[in-house]
């Protein structure tokens, strides 16, 4: 297949991933506003980040006084799932030039990887196989970016009574709910959740971290019980 063949079918394959994209990033956009950020940060972080739920957990913990150890270990967390990504993809694309493997990693989602990783398995002897996330990638980054700017405009005619903040956690549980139908999901939610609770008056906010770090444990022992590794 061409190069643009590949492009357009990447761009086709992540289409229906976009219900949730564009919904998430106007809230978002909102949700910066709302908080006193400002276009020009709320927008940035967008450009710079493009990760929804690192963001919102960036501008939460600004909000909210953490230090900045504090927020940038805790993006670091939320995005460490981009290490797996990464060490998947490895297989395919270590033959690239490093200009491509920066862009392709900046471009890498959760929803890219789950397209792209579909098709690079059954496509990877392609000469031009990896324009598959390529197309999915800027698909996704451009409705994210527009998507954000869409939130910002509504953000700022919004009354400020309206109070918007609450979406919050509104959307960190809607993220969720999938995950409740697993024990082993709702056992380290719940340790998390607990862990936050009782250390919630630790100096810089590092309760955050600290219940991070207690479920990714738990999670640690959970898969070591079931012979995963």
């Amino acid at each position: 297949m061409t190069k643009n063949k590949v492009l357009l079918q990447g761009i086709y394959d992540v289409l229906p991933l976009l219900l949730p994209v564009i919904p998430f990033g106007i809230i978002f956009g909102v949700i910066g506003v709302e908080l006193g950020f400002g276009p020009y940060i709320t927008f940035a972080s967008s450009f710079i980040i493009f990760a929804g739920s690192s963001q919102i957990v960036f501008i939460q913990l600004l909000s909210a006084g953490a230090s900045s150890l504090v927020t940038i270990t805790s993006v670091g967390i939320v995005n460490s799932r981009h290490l797996l990504y990464g060490a998947v993809f490895a297989q395919y694309l270590d033959k690239l030039k490093w200009g491509w493997k920066i862009l392709l990693s900046y471009l890498l989602t959760d929803q890219a990887f789950a397209v792209s990783n579909k098709y690079f398995k059954k496509n990877h002897k392609q000469k031009y196989f990896y324009y598959h996330l390529l197309g999915s990638g800027i698909t996704l980054w451009i409705s994210w970016q527009l998507s954000t700017l869409l939130g910002i405009v509504l953000g700022s005619i919004v009354p400020d009574e309206l109070g918007l903040s609450f979406t919050i956690p509104l959307t960190f549980i809607g993220l969720l709910v999938g995950e409740f139908r697993k024990w082993d999901h709702v056992l380290v939610m719940m340790v998390s959740g607990c862990i936050a609770m009782f250390a919630f008056n630790m100096p810089f906010k590092a309760y955050i971290i600290v219940a991070a770090l207690s479920g990714l444990f738990i999670a640690y022992l959970i898969n070591r019980k079931n012979g995963k590794k």
